[in-house]
């Protein structure tokens, strides 16, 4: 270790040493000026942000916020990396997904920068048969292939396995995954599969191909059900526990069974909550391995795959952002491969355009910002130190849930972990219609007039099991109606917003209120006057101090020309003539649901 020398400069050494005490003091002044009389540690929680699995984040972590050790990277309890180098040699694996047969879309992916495919095989994918022509030109040596079979996993590992053979792959040359996850396909079709055969599987790549796993823990059923981080974390650990299980008991050791599993998460653009929950994952499961006797084996690979859930089918272009925010994450995370969903993957099967920039998102990130450079980047951070160590505790006691229920196979059969999903997920439906959670170009800043992005149709992907949700959409619905009613009368649903009084008095609430209407597909109109403007419904607009002098004269004057509801801008408050109000905070989904049924779109 280098040794400085005493340059008689010390950092920070002129100012005094602050206490937590003080900082509290001052935050408490501040909110005193914005009407919350609090002191000590409630000035804090006044700041702290509520998120999902009882957890908080607060607005200053310190020293003081201790959380266990780390460790080193590649050594247990694999926190900080799977393995001591992490992504710093080459970056994180760039694996692209494809469920077309189309071998020019995989050469090209191939060609620019991808370094493994992702194959989704079987029903709502690319058939057994296809797969020798999908990956014709493809150098198998080379190229990890990770298959996606469901119930189809025999025959397609079977396929994939002749394709090394006829091709001259030596088995110590093949890499990737045959996919097989009985669990993860009965939650997402409530169907299930004999799992001899993928045991069966199982056995021999550990006894023939060492750089091939035969399983998936795929947690992105869980996730894309409105689960939380921690039941996303709680019901990979007993997936991934109910499949050692099962490979013990087929005669493999827990080291060889620990080598058969890869786990997949999804990354959301909440990316500090990522990186928590991927450092997590390896940490809890570092700590199944050694309760099993294998400590050594604890070293969890990670396929990360940014979020269907938060991906838009309105304003889609935003998508780009919000994956390359997600992806980013799950390298800092630590994942050894990363799957970039298309911007246009809501909307159908992704064009050459929207593959291309999905690609190049961890090309920027590894070559020009220089992300896989450092093991660990957010590590040593007390807030994401304590943020994993918190997560950590809540997927483990979802995880013990659901082994108490028997199990993660039971847990699916009894219903237990929909409910628990659907009540997470209910949870933050609240959250969203109310605008809590924001989703920009759809709750927030929706623009009627962009043109549609038009694609060919995706093939239905299996269903029958959890539900697969996503964060926009009840707006998606309201839209869908406003779109419906414009083919068929050639004009949206209108609402007129009535400004009141001079610009500084009305422009805050007059656009809250044309951001709030036009989530719900109603166009606001703002010039002119109420009777030439086409809209049955008025908005009033203005300074809680104007509402006093004008809101009921104006509200009475335009129900008099033929309103027929008035909505107020603000707070509730009463006015003659008004009949609901809009505001931060108000369920945005009913009023905009409520406004299109008595406009009479359907």
């Amino acid at each position: 270790m280098t040794v400085l020398p005493d340059d008689g400069l010390e950092l920070a050494g002129e100012f005094p040493d602050v206490p937590h005490e003080q900082w509290q003091r001052l935050v408490a002044g501040v909110l005193r000026k914005s009407g919350k009389d609090v002191e000590g540690s409630a000035a804090e929680e006044a700041l702290s942000t509520a998120l999902e699995d009882g957890l908080r984040t607060r607005p200053l972590y310190s020293a003081l916020d201790a959380a266990p050790e780390p460790g080193l990277p590649g050594f247990a309890p694999f926190v900080r990396a799977g393995r001591a180098e992490g992504n710093t040699v080459g970056g994180w694996d760039v694996r692209q997904r494809h469920t077309a047969a189309d071998n020019a879309s995989v050469l090209a992916d191939l060609e620019n920068g991808v370094g493994s495919l992702w194959l989704g095989v079987g029903e709502g994918g690319i058939p057994v048969a296809s797969l020798g022509r999908v990956l014709d030109g493809v150098y198998l040596d080379l190229a990890p292939v990770v298959l996606d079979a469901g119930a189809e996993v025999e025959p397609a590992a079977r396929e994939l396995l002749r394709l090394y053979q006829e091709r001259g792959v030596a088995k110590d040359a093949a890499l990737g995954n045959l996919g097989a996850d009985p669990l993860g396909h009965e939650a997402r079709t409530g169907q299930t599969y004999d799992f001899a055969p993928v045991a069966s599987l199982a056995r021999r790549c550990a006894e023939e191909y060492p750089g091939l796993r035969a399983l998936t823990v795929d947690a992105l059923p869980y996730h894309q059900a409105g689960g939380s981080a921690a039941q996303e974390l709680g019901a990979s650990l007993a997936t991934g526990v109910a499949y050692l299980r099962e490979l013990t008991g087929a005669g493999l050791s827990v080291e060889q069974a620990c080598g058969q599993l890869e786990f997949r998460y999804a990354a959301t653009a909440d990316q500090f909550l990522t990186i928590a929950k991927l450092r997590a994952a390896r940490r809890l499961w570092a700590r199944v391995a050694e309760a099993c006797g294998a400590p050594g084996a604890g070293a969890q690979l990670q396929h990360a795959v940014t979020s269907p859930v938060m991906m838009t089918r309105r304003d889609p272009w935003v998508n780009m952002l919000r994956a390359t925010i997600a992806t980013l994450a799950a390298g800092a995370g630590g994942a050894e491969s990363v799957t970039v969903l298309p911007f246009d993957d809501a909307l159908g099967l992704p064009d050459a355009f929207s593959r291309r920039i999905a690609r190049n998102t961890s090309t920027i990130l590894v070559e020009e910002s220089h992300l896989a450079r450092v093991i660990d980047p957010a590590g040593g951070s007390w807030y994401v130190e304590r943020l994993t160590d918190e997560l950590a505790h809540a997927g483990w006691e979802f995880f013990q849930e659901i082994e108490r229920a028997g199990g993660q196979a039971a847990a699916l059969r009894s219903g237990l972990l929909r409910d628990r999903l659907a009540a997470t997920w209910a949870a933050r439906g609240t959250k969203l219609a109310k605008r809590r959670e924001p989703i920009t170009g759809v709750s927030e800043f929706p623009y009627l007039g962009e043109k549609p992005v038009v694609r060919e149709p995706a093939p239905a992907p299996p269903s029958g099991g959890l539900p697969r949700v996503r964060r926009d959409e009840a707006y998606e619905a309201l839209r869908a109606r406003s779109d419906a009613h414009l083919a068929a009368t050639g004009a949206r649903p209108r609402i007129f917003l009535a400004a009141l009084g001079p610009a500084a008095a009305h422009t805050a609430r007059l656009t809250f209120a044309a951001n709030l209407f036009q989530a719900g597909g109603i166009e606001p109109v703002t010039e002119g006057a109420f009777e030439d403007s086409g809209a049955s419904e008025v908005c009033l607009c203005s300074s809680d101090a104007l509402y006093e002098e004008q809101a009921s004269q104006t509200a009475q004057a335009v129900k008099a020309a033929g309103a027929s509801h008035v909505f107020l801008a603000g707070r509730p408050a009463e006015y003659a003539g008004v009949d609901a109000h809009v505001f931060a905070g108000c369920d945005a989904v009913a009023v905009l649901s409520a406004t299109l049924d008595r406009m009479g779109v359907s």
